[in-house]
């Protein structure tokens, strides 16, 4: 209740003096989301408009290719492993022979070489199956933040390629932010400064909102040819479903 009092309160005291600006909202943070890998989709596990967890997976390719992979690169590390060993023993018993000098200094810089050269494939296979393990988790397209799903642009069974531009298969937007953009005067942002508290209309719903950014330089002009720049409010809709495009108004002090 304390709230709720304190909040119509500081709404109302900047009622008599705030400057009203029409604003469109955005979404804060919006990012399309696709796979590194190609495949065919398995499973899309999202609809349009579905909160989404961080970490949650939303789509998921065949990952039968990048599973056999993986076993290739592990039996590819064993067999290498048991060779750096070997060889390791190997320089172990030809530098003993080397100290009671039985065998040559050639000899024993054999054996180092042929050691040397087991521990490097023996890396090489290792790093290599890191990058099979990292290609089959990446089989799966996981939801980098608390998002709403924004856009579903794949459906089982659609072939996805890896390319340079891959295609966009989900787009997602931060929950519970949203941002109310405007274009105002210069003027207008000398009196505002980042972090300050704006008011946030929407229909008849009213937010709280915090100056994100003020921008430098101007991206139109109004009727008189003054230079208008873009002005961001961010705000938390509470459990309110906003759509980006929606017509807001800003009462900036």
């Amino acid at each position: 209740m304390k709230k709720w009092f304190w909040t119509a309160l500081w709404l109302a005291s900047g009622a008599a003096h705030a400057v009203e600006v029409p604003a469109v909202l955005q979404w804060s943070q919006r990012v399309e989301l696709s796979t590194p890998v190609s495949g065919v989709v398995q499973a899309v596990n999202v609809a349009v408009g579905e909160r989404v967890r961080q970490g949650q997976v939303l789509l998921r390719l065949d990952e039968r290719i990048y599973a056999g992979r993986v076993e290739e690169a592990a039996a590819m590390v064993a067999r290498n492993r048991e060779d750096a060993a070997e060889a390791q023993r190997e320089l172990k018993r030809v530098q003993e022979l080397y100290d009671r000098t039985v065998i040559s200094v050639s000899e024993l810089e054999q054996a180092r070489m042929r050691q040397a050269k087991a521990a490097a494939q023996l890396k090489e296979s290792q790093a290599h199956q890191r990058q099979e393990l990292k290609n089959r988790e990446d089989t799966l397209l996981r939801a980098p933040f608390d998002a709403v799903v924004v856009a579903r642009q794949a459906e089982p069974g659609q072939a996805v390629a890896a390319t340079l531009q891959p295609l966009s298969l989900l787009v997602v937007a931060r929950a519970g932010e949203m941002l109310a953009r405007a274009q105002v005067q210069e003027a207008q942002l000398a009196s505002l400064k980042a972090g300050q508290e704006v008011e946030v209309s929407v229909g008849k719903q009213r937010f709280r909102g915090k100056v994100r950014t003020m921008g430098l330089e101007p991206t139109t002009r109004d009727k008189s040819g003054l230079p208008l720049y873009p002005l961001d409010v961010i705000f938390v809709p509470a459990e309110t479903q906003l759509r980006a495009g929606a017509a807001a108004i800003l009462n900036l002090p």
